[in-house]
């Protein structure tokens, strides 16, 4: 069984948190620019039609830009999450590796 090293895991959390802050930050900000950059694209099109509008705005190549950096801004995010979850859960585990030792040195006493 490999050993875990709890300070090394609150370590990376510790390590990762401002990281993981910053990605999340981003995703909220992208999420919320592609509402305006919509509306910008939207006014900007010489469609006749609201439907005409919505179809430049949404095709256009700054829009598809700007989703292609929201889906990188979420996989930044997720996987950093998903790393400090993992780390957390070290620790849970030798949590109860401990504890499952003491109450076996406790039974063999």
């Amino acid at each position: 069984m490999k050993t875990i090293d709890p300070h090394r895991a609150i370590n990376h959390i510790i390590k990762s948190a401002s990281a993981y802050a910053q990605a999340k930050a981003e995703v909220t900000y992208l999420e919320q620019f592609r509402k305006s950059k919509k509306a910008i694209l939207f006014n900007n099109s010489i469609g006749n039609t609201i439907a005409d509008r919505e179809n430049f705005a949404y095709s256009h190549p700054e829009y598809l830009e700007l989703l292609e950096g929201l889906r990188a801004a979420v996989e930044k995010a997720e996987t950093l999450r998903w790393e400090l979850i993992a780390a957390q859960a070290r620790v849970d585990v030798w949590r109860s590796q401990e504890a499952s030792n003491r109450n076996i040195d406790r039974s063999t006493q």
